[in-house]
């Protein structure tokens, strides 16, 4: 099967020749990349690219920024951030807020907000020949992430205390944040031509042990703009592919409600956080991707119990299709390459429906 062809059947809830994999929001740090690349020159002369080329199924297109230049680090939404090192590497983080001092809605006008002129939407086709040249992968284009993206601009508390004290500052924020993206996937699907299978949406709304807001308010003040979104992307015949770290359960009636097709990241070590339980409930109406905990068993477990978590997400979350395989976050430094290597070749050979393909 083509990556395409496998990653659309495992969404219609039918079984592939195997399970979909895909680093999804995800990446391999520098370090541990080195340590796997090592290890497949050492053990079977092949190089991390051509190790990783015929497992993940699916690929990111984005079209090019053309627009105004910018300050170094700093986004098109004109958030700007540093590297802060943690010691083998860094993280760039937020170091300007650039609407932290906004104090009424009126003062948004005067704001340079993005527009969609800013983005040759055209040159998508020439990066989409490009990867089909290669085969027919599975495409993804990102990033709808609506609360992040007006927090970041904000700040995190203060767009949590406005969302209690003064929603309607947040809510502006959010209409205007929302109406890009809207606009952006619309522009984006429409160059593609249906070439587009998946449009990644996110909003980190869960934390280690629960909601970072509560249900009543996600659900007034935020998810009517993700449904507006998803509407735009559903258009185009594309489907939405969801990000939150953290515990989502008490959330994903509400995200089923507003549009979502797929689940991701699935942190299962926090708290209320099952596999069972979610393919169990929204199993039929409800695709997953992610799973393989990167808290836990890929940079602390033995290669065995890396085995075995892989096994168990493919039996649980696979069953009947409606999975795609990957780490719950990005892989990092201090992670065994062993253990990344157990996940891929795990995924890639283990296939517990094989009698119901072949009989």
């Amino acid at each position: 099967m083509t990556p395409r062809e496998r990653v659309r059947l495992a969404l219609a809830h039918q079984y592939a020749d195997r399970i979909p994999i895909a680093l999804v929001c995800s990446g391999i740090h520098a370090p541990v990349a080195a340590g796997m690349a090592a290890i497949l020159q050492q053990e079977r002369g092949l190089s991390l690219a051509q190790y990783l080329a015929p497992l993940l199924d699916i690929k990111n297109v984005a079209p090019p920024y053309v627009g105004p230049e910018r300050p170094p680090q700093t986004d098109y939404w004109g958030v700007r951030r540093a590297p802060i090192s943690f010691g083998d590497g860094a993280y760039d983080e937020i170091c300007h807020y650039p609407l932290a001092a906004v104090r009424s809605v009126a003062e948004l006008a005067d704001y340079p907000w993005p527009t969609t002129a800013w983005f040759d939407y055209e040159a998508l086709a020439t990066q989409i020949a490009e990867l089909d040249r290669e085969t027919e992968y599975c495409l993804l284009a990102a990033n709808g992430n609506i609360f992040e993206s007006s927090w970041y601009l904000r700040g995190f508390e203060q767009t949590l205390t406005d969302l209690a004290l003064q929603p309607e500052l947040p809510l502006a924020i959010f209409e205007r944040v929302t109406a890009f993206f809207c606009e952006h996937f619309d522009r984006l699907l429409t160059a593609a031509r249906g070439r587009i299978d998946l449009v990644f949406t996110a909003d980190d709304i869960g934390g280690q042990e629960g909601l970072l807001m509560s249900l009543g308010m996600w659900r007034d003040h935020l998810m009517p703009f993700h449904a507006r979104l998803n509407q735009v992307i559903h258009a185009h015949g594309a489907r939405v592919i969801y990000h939150s770290d953290g515990c989502v359960t008490p959330a994903v009636p509400g995200l089923l409600e507003m549009g979502i097709d797929i689940l991701q990241a699935l942190q299962f070590d926090c708290r209320d956080m099952d596999p069972l339980h979610l393919k169990a409930t929204y199993g039929d109406r409800l695709c997953f991707q992610g799973g393989v905990s990167v808290q836990q068993t890929l940079p602390f477990g033995t290669v065995a119990e890396v085995i075995a978590e892989t096994r168990a997400r493919i039996e649980v979350l696979g069953r009947d299709g409606g999975y795609v395989l990957g780490p719950s976050h990005a892989i990092q430094i201090g992670t065994p390459p062993a253990n990344v290597l157990a996940m891929f070749d795990t995924a890639a050979s283990y296939q517990p429906w094989r009698e119901t393909l072949h009989g």
